[in-house]
Formats: C-alpha cells, structure tokens, sequence
C-alpha cells in the first residue's frame, strides 16, 4: 500500500463564548462535518502562514496567531482507489481574529464558516481534533469561554 504524510495548519479562535469553525465533507463518508479552520501546508510554506492563509480563505478572517497548542497526529487509509495508508499531521494554533468579516469559503473544501457557542459544540458532527484544539485553548485561557 502506497504511504502519504499530510501536514495542515489549523486556528483555534475562541470569542463570546463562541468557536469559529469550518464545515466541509468528512473524506471518509462524504457527510458533512465540522473542523477547525485551516488545512494542508503548500510546498515549502510555513506552518503559521498556512494557518493565516487557509482561515482567510475558508472564513474571511484575518488571525493573528498566538501561541502553538499542539500537534495531532492520526493514521487512516484513505478512501481513494487504490487506498493508501496517510499519516495525518494537524498543527493547531491558538489564535485571535483581527480584521476581514465572517464570510463562507466558495469553490474550496468547505461550504460555511460559523461561530458556534461552545454549549453547542456537543450536538454537531465535528471531527476529532476539534475537542483536542478547543480544550488545549480554554485551558491556556479559561477567559476565552
């Protein structure tokens, strides 16, 4: 089986009690999903850039970005033919909104940028690393909720 690293840069913002996210096709099932605005890193580009970059394009947002939560690491096989064994790279930032308005990506990978309030969180389809960027962010800054 063919192997693939994927490396993305994604922006936990948090503001009023509200979680910025992004909603596009979960690649396993094709369902909708939401994640954490950002995505892969282009070809020799900096992982903080690419957060900037991928959460200007998928909500119209300007981010400054603060500080480095972590790095989420999963293995899946992908869902292309032939399948392939993908290592799956997510740098997660934590991150401020400082200019642009809310405005949902168009001809890209998602279909909406909302903010959600984080008593909503339990009931949407959002992918795994969501909790794990949202809980490294509220407890560096419990003033976030």
């Amino acid at each position: 089986m063919r192997k693939r690293v994927r490396a993305g840069a994604y922006a936990a913002c948090v503001r009023d009690g509200a979680l910025l996210l992004a909603r596009g096709f979960d690649p396993g099932d094709r369902r909708l999903i939401w994640t954490l605005p950002g995505g892969g890193l282009e070809h020799a580009e900096d992982p903080v850039d690419a957060a900037v970059r991928e959460v200007a394009e998928e909500t119209g947002y300007d981010v400054r970005i603060d500080a480095l939560l972590t790095v989420d690491s999963r293995r899946a096989t992908s869902h292309h033919v032939p399948p392939y064994d993908v290592h799956m790279l997510r740098i997660i930032y934590a991150a401020t909104v400082i200019g642009g308005e809310l405005r949902s990506e168009v001809g890209g990978s998602t279909d909406l940028a909302a903010w959600v309030p984080l008593d909503e969180l339990a009931d949407l389809p959002r992918l795994p690393f969501v909790d794990v960027g949202l809980d490294l962010l509220l407890r560096r800054d419990p003033a976030t909720r």
